[in-house]
């Protein structure tokens, strides 16, 4: 199954003339580096050969990959080669580029042709675009110094190649109209989420079996509580981003994904500036919570907006988490949970006799939004919401529950954070109380028991408060003395980033308002650095011949040298 990566290396000083000029030659054989993180064998740098030149792009094919093929898979690769560049000339760069935007041409490199290279990548890797190709290697020691895109060779003869192709060259259209046109980066989820949804634009998914949102709706069936801004790269990530944009465009147009990437904003801020340019009244929190009630409904008699409009996707439906309730008994049944923000979650009551009782409990620092779907066999369901109080509380009592509903599905969500979204996103904790309680009976003991419950999980909330504390204290500690080497956005589980990011904290909240702490360089840390190198720039940026408003992210060697001499002043004292 594919899994599509971005890398981001974002250095905020754009040339306005580009440094080199390539001009690549049929059969010409180059070097390029390459992700190692992406890569089969971990390699840094490899050998391609120019198999194919087309109007809009070169077509390299990896040398150790292509001739260790047999002579009858070569001439296949080659033909599959010479379809791929038709379609690029043909489809996939007029449309995209005429709808969306260029890429940057003639770019770094002078040269109006992109390159795509093709090499052996891990098993589960489709393609990455890396950013850090679009800036010279005095900034980036490790660029290709052109405007391209990667695809793993393995996938030459794949079906889903040309959505490949269309996925990652959004990528370079983005670092284009929004990174270089703004100087602002986007977010990385709302990114992919136009990348995903080029192939549907192109027409590639008309065929469903077998096509690349087919198997994007598999990933997210899979796992459809992912949240759709926490970003880790897993196939869930793709998934839940694609369904999320497939339900957007349905119902508000592709033209929002446009005017969201042509804005100095990024991320959910671009998103509802688009909705309010096309005169929508609604926000982005509103319509993912009609997304989350499609996603269970999925039925347009409810409403215009909880239903897919693409036929490939109105039969698509989750499976709910299920709290049965006896009706044999008097049942209470206490159930604790947690969420992330801008994640999908369902939760379907059923059984029991007599009048239902839920009760509502969250984490008091959260906003949620609890969504009721009442629902009786083939009878029309009832959608309402649950009202919360300022510590996130809310009651509700159905009297005769049993005879008047079949079900009732919950839907908690929370919207509140709206920028800055990262690797590790914290979760949120709720409680539900449900209870099915016949009429005549009164019980004082269950009262009483309640009442105890509700004092306990008062003592957990301050306990855990204690907890938290002792951890961040714990926190402050910076586990090395020195940084050994160069660090630069995209780097993840790296021990050195951690430090980094340990030390960022410890210069206050001016520097790394955030403070965590993941050994994932993304785009928080960015800031960060960028912050820092602003507060002591005539150490850090002046010798490069920038200005105070010019950082660039880079943790180079001037930026290391003014860490590393505070990290020394950090030491205790012997």
């Amino acid at each position: 199954m594919e899994k599509k990566f971005q890398k981001i290396i974002f250095l905020v000083f754009f040339l306005s003339l580009p440094l080199f000029a390539f001009a690549d030659t049929l059969g010409e054989t180059k070097e390029f580096f390459v992700d190692p993180n992406y890569d089969f064998s971990q390699r840094e740098k490899i050998s391609a050969t120019l198999r194919k030149v087309s109007l809009n792009a070169y077509f390299y094919l990896e040398d150790a990959w292509f001739l260790a093929l047999e002579e009858k898979e070569r001439t296949e690769a080659l033909k599959i080669l010479e379809l791929a560049a038709e379609e690029f000339d043909n489809v996939i760069y007029p449309k995209l580029t005429s709808f969306f935007g260029s890429e940057w041409k003639p770019g770094i490199d002078d040269d109006p042709k992109i390159t795509i290279l093709f090499h052996k990548m891990k098993k589960d890797v489709a393609g990455y675009f890396n950013s850090g190709d679009e800036y010279p290697r005095i900034q980036n020691p490790k660029s290709n110094q052109r405007e391209m895109i990667y695809l793993n060779a393995d996938n030459i003869l794949s079906p889903l190649l040309k959505s490949y192709i269309a996925h990652e060259f959004i990528h370079l259209i983005t670092f284009n109209q929004k990174n270089r046109v703004y100087g602002v980066e986007e977010e990385v989820w709302l990114n992919e989420a136009r990348a995903e949804y080029a192939p549907t634009f192109l027409g590639y998914d008309k065929e469903f079996e077998g096509s690349y949102l087919w198997q994007r709706v598999k990933q997210f069936i899979s796992s459809p509580s992912d949240s759709l801004t926490e970003w880790q790269n897993l196939k869930s990530d793709y998934g839940v981003v694609n369904l999320f944009i497939q339900y957007l465009v349905d119902h508000y147009g592709a033209i929002i994904l446009v005017d969201s990437l042509k804005s100095d904003k990024v991320g959910i801020p671009s998103l509802n500036y688009a909705l309010r340019k096309n005169g929508f009244q609604k926000d982005i929190s509103s319509i993912f919570v009609d997304w989350l009630i499609t996603l269970y409904l999925n039925d347009c008699n409810y409403g215009p907006n909880f239903c897919y409009k693409n036929e490939n996707l109105k039969k698509l439906k989750i499976t709910p988490s299920l709290i049965f309730l006896p009706s044999t008994q008097l049942t209470e049944i206490n159930l604790n949970y947690s969420i992330k923000e801008w994640s999908g979650n369902w939760y379907r009551v059923f059984g029991g006799k007599g009048d239902l009782i839920l009760k509502f409990n969250g984490q008091e620092d959260a906003n949620f939004n609890v969504t009721l779907i009442f629902c009786k066999d083939t009878e029309k369901c009832k959608i309402e919401t649950l009202p919360l109080d300022k510590k996130q509380e809310g009651e509700l009592i159905v009297e005769n529950f049993d005879q008047k509903w079949s079900s009732l599905t919950l839907i908690p969500s929370i919207q509140t954070k709206m920028s800055g979204f990262g690797f590790q996103e914290p979760p949120f904790q709720f409680s539900l109380f449900v209870s099915m309680k016949l009429k005549l009976e009164e019980d004082p003991y269950i009262r009483q028991l309640l009442e105890r419950i509700a004092e306990l999980q008062r003592e957990i909330s301050e306990l855990q408060k204690k907890i938290n504390e002792i951890l961040l204290q714990r926190r402050q500690t910076i586990s090395c003395s020195k940084l050994e080497r160069n660090l630069y956005y995209g780097l993840m589980n790296d021990p050195e980033v951690r430090c980094l990011q340990e030390f960022l904290k410890s210069q206050g909240p001016e520097i790394y308002p955030e403070g965590l702490v993941t050994g994932y360089f993304g785009p928080l840390t960015l800031s960060a650095v960028k912050r820092f190198q602003q507060k002591y720039w005539k150490e850090i940026l002046a010798p490069w011949g920038l200005t105070q408003n010019q950082p660039t992210g880079f943790v180079g060697p001037t930026t290391r040298a003014k860490i590393n001499q505070l990290l020394l002043q950090l030491q205790p004292s012997p």
